[in-house]
């Protein structure tokens, strides 16, 4: 049985999201593990996240990893634009 998912987050401008888009884009090419794989896209300031897994252990492995790894990058921003 194959599992999806479809997960898509506003960013607050387009450089947010494009720099959250460039640092994703290498994982999703080459994904570590042949359980999940996942696709990227751009729409207007949304980053939609398509997961697809052959069961739901490694689709809920994968959501998890790129939401981790979203919410580092939003992290990092935050900080880096809050020093004067």
């Amino acid at each position: 049985m194959k599992a999806h998912a479809l997960v898509r987050l506003k960013f607050p401008s387009e450089k947010h999201l494009e720099i959250v888009f460039k640092a994703l884009e290498p994982e999703a090419r080459t994904p570590p593990t042949m359980r999940s794989q996942a696709k990227l896209e751009k729409e207007n300031t949304f980053l939609i996240l398509k997961i697809e897994a052959k069961d739901t252990v490694a689709l809920r492995a994968a959501v998890n990893a790129y939401l981790r790894w979203i919410n580092s990058m939003v992290s990092v921003l935050e900080v880096v634009e809050s020093i004067p």
